[in-house]
């Protein structure tokens, strides 16, 4: 028997423990999205909050957890007798892989049946079995695109359907849904994020003390689990009881309409979008209340539900990192509290322990009694803990754009070199056209370029060329079936030869590496030059957030070329590398090209499906480095656009030059932002066989009409 960690031995991560409480409490709070760095036991104490969860009743043999008080109408197991007895069993706790496919996730047809039997019948998959229960998805934002999908349809609607390989079935899927992710491995798509009801950023203590006792009672736990969680048991057992009665109470639990009016006046101050807010908050605020043994809604539970539903939906874009102003919070609360209910016993700061008390590292305390601030009403584990415990991470603000923006007047006018060091910062990003590679590729899952993938959609079938990997179904049965009378078939299955197999074909989108080499030293309008450039890539790591791509920027100024911006699909890191990037000195071209394939050669072994676009952003000047001839070698064959910066009435076209050496397509610094024409030129030509030779001319004809 697997031991899971106990739940109330997690030390710290106080924040995350009371946002699992509150959803265990009232499964209406919308479930919990934990963020944080690796190594901070985000998955341990998810899965340690199945064993907390009150157990469920179910129908005898019902793969789809339905409640015998109230069965499903047309549950595919139904219909279900009323008042048949009840089976009694935990609340299941599903993990959905990152790799899982789509019939996986939503189910699919018998295929064990259909063959053997020759009847339909329909095979639930992980969105059924989490019915009454946790799904918990362990790096949510590396979810394919179609499962994210599937996913928020069934977290929507609390029903999945399933229209495939004529087979039409619907159950009810209403899960608490948990999910865990690191930033540094790319941000979550608005919309399901949004989904979650609340989110948690966690770290790793900076206690030595603390840091010490976390590593002791794992060191315990993998010595000897059943041993280290007896240890628990009273805690867990405490727990679990005070759960259940915070469950049992929630429904009369009383929301004033001072309370109400408090919650929605905080939600329209921080301009959160819709409605979701208001709603998370004011079940969490509830559930909070029934946590604490009150009956009624008071300001301490607007606030502690606020700093948890609030952070991840007050973003205005993606480069904003989830964050709450705690003041401004305080602020609000306190403007508001004079509308405190005159008849409510509680107050804002009555009744009932906090869920945060602090834990004693020689070990459980005594949990005879009745839960209280002592005992096992904390759930982060004994009392009497030396050192702080950890919040939810500290609240961030999106980093200031910059004072050093020169006009592109000025910029035109200087003749001055710029001051080495100095940082440019970058206008409003802009929404770009889509960038396209040409072809049919196999890279990373993602959401630009075409692709072949086994989690695509299904386009067509096909033959197999050898080994079947991927089963068309409802093809093989029809390929199959024109032939069962000769083949004599006499019993319900189907009689299949090797000829009726048939495989899927898919078809999806991939993700591409689009690598800027930019130009950061101080020659003529090196500002204008590098606040347009930086807008540009803030507009780029935009778009990749939605499509699921890798930005990376390579610069060249003084004596080389550094990796200013790794490839990253993290928009955070990308904006906050971005407005700090200084400019200044001279110009080694020949060691930003060879910086850039270093790079390129890396990321085609760390990733060889992934195809590159290089964006070159130069006036094509050199006063440093090498061989620029010998350097360009180096990118033979990589599809390329060089933006020229040279400006003023005298030019010199070096950049022209460049381009033509690299076969690279050509555009003004002022047609940057229309980069996604330019590339979509570059697509048709390829996709019509021409050399690549020709994308110079095309862009040269786009930067006329331009």
């Amino acid at each position: 028997m697997i031991v899971s960690y106990p739940f109330s031995a997690v030390v710290g991560l106080d924040d995350l423990k009371l946002a699992l409480v509150l959803n265990a409490v009232s499964p209406r709070v919308g479930g919990v999205l934990v963020r944080g760095e690796k190594g901070t036991a985000k998955s341990t104490i998810v899965r340690a909050l199945a064993a907390q969860l009150p157990p469920v009743n179910v129908v005898p043999g019902c793969r789809f957890a339905c409640d015998p008080a109230a069965p499903d109408a047309e549950c595919p197991d139904g219909p279900h007798e009323p008042g048949v007895q009840g089976l009694r069993r935990p609340a299941a706790l599903v993990e959905l892989p990152v790799g899982a496919s789509e019939d996986r996730l939503a189910g699919s047809l018998d295929v064990e049946r259909a063959l053997t039997e020759g009847v339909k019948a329909f095979e639930p998959g992980l969105l059924a079995a989490a019915h009454r229960g946790v799904l918990y998805v362990d790096e949510v934002n590396l979810l394919h695109d179609h499962l994210v999908d599937l996913l928020l349809d069934a977290a929507a609607l609390g029903t999945c359907y399933v229209e495939r390989e004529s087979v039409s079935v619907r159950h009810p899927a209403r899960f608490l849904l948990v999910g865990t992710m690191n930033p540094e491995e790319g941000e979550l798509r608005p919309q399901l994020l949004d989904r979650f009801g609340l989110t948690v950023e966690v770290k790793a203590s900076r206690d030595p003390v603390e840091r010490a006792e976390v590593v002791r009672r794992r060191l315990a736990f993998d010595a000897d689990a059943g041993r280290f969680a007896a240890r628990w048991a009273a805690e867990e057992s405490a727990l679990a009881a005070r759960i259940a009665q915070a469950r049992g109470r929630v429904s009369g639990v009383r929301l004033p309409d001072a309370r109400l009016r408090q919650i929605a006046t905080v939600c329209a101050a921080f301009e959160v979008d819709g409605l979701r807010a208001d709603l998370v908050t004011a079940n969490a605020a509830i559930a909070h209340a029934a946590w604490h043994g009150r009956e009624r809604v008071t300001t301490e539970d607007v606030r502690a539900a606020a700093r948890l539903s609030l952070p991840h939906r007050r973003r205005r874009d993606p480069f904003d990192a989830p964050g709450l102003d705690e003041s401004l919070l305080d602020e609000l609360l306190e403007s508001t509290s004079e509308d405190e209910d005159p008849d409510d016993p509680d107050g804002p700061d009555g009744g009932g322990p906090d869920i945060t008390g602090p834990p004693d590292a020689s070990g459980p305390a005594d949990a005879s009694g009745p839960p209280d601030a002592s005992g096992p009403a904390d759930a982060s584990g004994p009392a009497d803990r030396s050192g702080p415990g950890e919040d939810g991470g500290p609240a961030y603000a999106s980093p200031p754009a910059g004072d050093g923006e020169t006009s592109a007047r000025d910029a035109e006018n200087t003749r001055e070199q710029e001051p080495p060091g100095r940082v440019a910062g970058p206008a409003a990003p802009y929404r770009v056209p889509l960038l396209q590679v040409p072809g049919i590729g196999d890279g990373a899952a993602g959401r630009r370029s075409r692709s072949r993938t086994p989690r695509g959609r299904d386009t067509a079938s096909r033959r197999p060329g050898g080994r079947v990997r991927d089963l068309h179904v409802m093809a093989t049965m029809l390929a199959a079936a024109p032939h069962q009378v000769a083949r004599g078939r006499n019993g319900p299955g189907l009689v299949l030869r090797q000829d009726d197999l048939r495989e899927v074909v898919r078809e999806g989108r991939e993700g591409n590496l689009v690598l800027f080499v930019v130009d950061a030293s101080g020659s003529m309008a090196a500002r204008r030059r590098m606040s347009a450039v930086k807008t540009a890539v803030l507009s780029l790591l935009l778009d990749a957030y939605q499509r699921r791509d890798k930005v990376g920027l390579v610069t060249f100024r003084g004596a080389g070329a550094v990796l200013a911006l790794p490839p990253t699909s993290s928009v955070e890191a990308g904006a906050a590398r971005l407005r700090s990037l200084p400019t200044g000195g001279r110009t080694p071209l020949a060691a930003g090209l060879v910086r850039a394939a270093e790079v390129l050669r890396v990321e085609r072994l760390r990733d060889p499906a992934r195809r590159p676009l290089l964006v070159l952003v130069t006036d094509g000047r050199v006063t440093a480095g090498g061989d620029v001839e010998r350097a360009a070698a180096l990118l033979d064959g990589t599809a390329s656009v060089v933006v020229d910066c040279e400006s003023g009435p005298v030019r010199l076209g070096l950049a022209v030059r460049l381009a033509a050496r690299l076969r690279a397509g050509l555009v003004s610094l002022d047609a940057l932002s229309d980069l996604g024409s330019v590339v979509r030129d570059h697509r048709n030509l390829g996709s019509a066989g021409r050399d690549q030779r020709n994308l110079g001319s095309a862009v040269r004809d786009h930067r006329k009409a331009v």
